[in-house]
């Protein structure tokens, strides 16, 4: 067994990217961090590594426990890392967070109901004047 591994590897190889070439790229783009320092594609991976990585909006952490070359199944994941990435909010309190003020609509959602505009009516009157 090898004492590193290439940090895009070992991504791919515990199912974090869904490719290699995925992980290649975050690395590139500097979304992956070992031990707190900025990787490179190429960085090594050694037991006992804290690996951070940004995809999308979620930051996941890791730590190494084991060092794995080829792609492991899902159940396999939990004997080779340690999953310290915070809990995913929920998304309902996300969608809250991101909601336009005075009543504004998501794209796709169409016109809204009687109810909805006395309610959008009474909010712009309050905060507006």
């Amino acid at each position: 067994m090898a004492e590193s591994i290439r940090v895009d590897k070992w991504l791919w190889a515990v199912r974090v990217f869904k490719t290699r070439t995925s992980a290649t790229s975050a690395c590139n783009a500097g979304r992956v961090k070992i031990n707190g320092e900025p990787a490179k594609p190429a960085s090594k991976v050694v037991v006992g590594d804290e690996v951070e990585a940004r995809r999308g909006d979620r930051i996941y952490l890791y730590k190494a426990l084991q060092l794995v070359e080829k792609r492991v199944g899902a159940k396999l994941v939990e004997q080779c890392v340690e999953d310290h990435s915070p809990p995913e909010p929920s998304k309902k309190s996300a969608d809250a967070l991101l909601a336009p003020p005075g009543g504004a609509r998501a794209r796709g959602q169409g016109r809204p109901t009687k109810k909805e505009r006395r309610t959008i009516d009474r909010l712009r009157n309050r905060s507006g004047g």
